[in-house]
């Protein structure tokens, strides 16, 4: 029972993580850029939002994006935290259908509950994976950010990515951690019930070979 309830926050949590990195990767609200200082600029109507997409100006009643077309002409840290984010957009989806196909309540043909073990297993290796995608474009893309253009703050996306990131690692290790614990303990069953149908096939001879001995002894 504990484990299943395990289970089941880990899928909650990890898909709440995946749903963070999709609103991050599409979103552009990644870094505030500012010349002079926030409260300065935001006087001035001179902030500029950066994010994976476009370049947005932002001021009273005024919200103007650009978007980035020339993709050869972005900079390294751009393409990179794109690729990275896609990817762990992408890879969501199999791991929520290996997640719901494991959970519980739902029985595929009657199969074994390591099958389920084994899907939960591999759900919460590509809720890492997602986690890693998020934590290096989080962090790669201010500093790349902050190294062009200079004073800046942190926008919407950016703290979106970081809580995505942060509950694809907590899902991640919940749905790793229980299956593992279930998955041992279903095979230290197995082996066990192994071991004893095999204690007992073995007494059985031994048994036969007496009762003929006192036969012939009889006789």
């Amino acid at each position: 029972m504990a484990s299943s309830c395990l289970q089941l926050s880990g899928c909650l949590v990890s898909c709440l993580g995946w749903l963070c990195i999709v609103i991050a990767t599409a979103t552009n609200d990644w870094v505030i850029i500012c010349k002079y200082g926030l409260n300065t600029c935001k006087k001035m109507d001179e902030l500029e939002a950066k994010g994976l997409w476009a370049d947005c100006v932002i001021s009273t009643g005024l919200y103007h994006c650009v978007t980035l077309t020339q993709i050869l002409d972005l900079p390294a840290y751009i393409q990179t935290t794109r690729a990275l984010m896609i990817t762990g957009s992408i890879l969501g989806l199999p791991a929520v259908g290996m997640l719901l196909m494991s959970m519980p309540c739902i029985n595929l043909g009657g199969e074994p509950q390591s099958s389920k073990n084994k899907r939960t297993i591999l759900g919460g290796i590509l809720t890492f994976i997602i986690a890693l995608c998020g934590m290096v474009s989080t962090v790669w893309f201010p500093f790349g950010a902050h190294k062009q253009f200079g004073l800046m703050s942190f926008g919407f996306s950016l703290y979106t990515g970081w809580v995505g990131t942060i509950l694809s690692l907590l899902g991640g290790s919940m749905l790793t951690c229980c299956s593992s614990e279930s998955f041992s303990s279903s095979r230290s069953y197995q082996d066990n019930n192994r071991f004893y149908y095999s204690n007992q096939g073995g007494g059985n001879p031994p048994a036969n070979t007496s009762a003929n001995h006192a036969k012939s002894a009889h006789v």
